[in-house]
């Protein structure tokens, strides 16, 4: 097994030391997050942070890098506050991939992607055509991470689109039945199989399939 200390990764190489430490938490989700700005220039961008956060109320977050740079998403989301959040299918990888580019604000990558944008219900911003679970989300709060200056945004889920065959009876959705793919660090991508479904643990009992 290989040791890797504190100090090691801080003498790495910039590159290396990102693809390692990306990787160290396991799989992360793969979402595009929709929005649209003032002006009505379309966004749409990849995040592998976005988290459940609860379910009463219903909460998600995700995470912005610092703003040494420009961040169209996080403009976008305080100029309107609502952004979609939309789950990548494997057909989806390649363009999904190519919104981490860093395209000038009046740009939008669903000109630049074979990505479609579609506005549902008549709701302002952009949903990702195809996508099997789509979440309209609105702006709620934000912190400041002080120790790396990132911000960590929370929304509540107002409205939620799936398809039909992800879902049991129980209401619990069968993500491999869509497709739907995670992030392996930086840029892998992986599609996750289902292996079991348990029933809910209790103590000194055993573990029983649901399946």
């Amino acid at each position: 097994m290989r040791k890797i200390t504190k100090e090691d990764l801080f003498q790495m190489a910039k590159v290396p030391r990102l693809n390692l430490v990306n990787c160290l938490t396991g799989y992360k989700s793969a979402n595009l997050i929709g929005t649209i700005s003032a002006e009505g220039v379309l966004n749409v961008a990849i995040f592998s942070s976005v988290t459940h956060l609860g379910s009463e109320p219903p909460l998600l977050g995700f995470i912005l890098r610092p703003m040494t740079v420009p961040r169209d998403t996080y403009k976008n989301i305080k100029e309107i506050g609502y952004f979609t959040v939309n789950h990548i299918t494997e057909e989806m990888i390649a363009d999904a991939h190519h919104t981490s580019s860093s395209y000038e604000e009046p740009i939008s990558e669903f000109d630049k992607t074979k990505l479609e944008s579609e506005f549902i219900d008549n709701h302002k911003v952009p949903f990702v055509k195809g996508s099997p679970v789509k979440l309209l989300c609105k702006y709620v709060n934000e912190y400041k991470i002080i120790e790396n200056d990132c911000i960590h945004i929370i929304a509540s889920i107002e409205t939620i689109y799936a398809d039909k065959n992800l879902f049991h009876d129980d209401n619990w959705m069968q993500l491999d039945k869509g497709n739907i793919v995670a992030i392996n660090g930086l840029d892998g991508y992986a599609v996750p199989k289902l292996t079991d479904r348990f029933h809910y643990a209790r103590p000194d009992k055993p573990t029983t399939s649901m399946l």
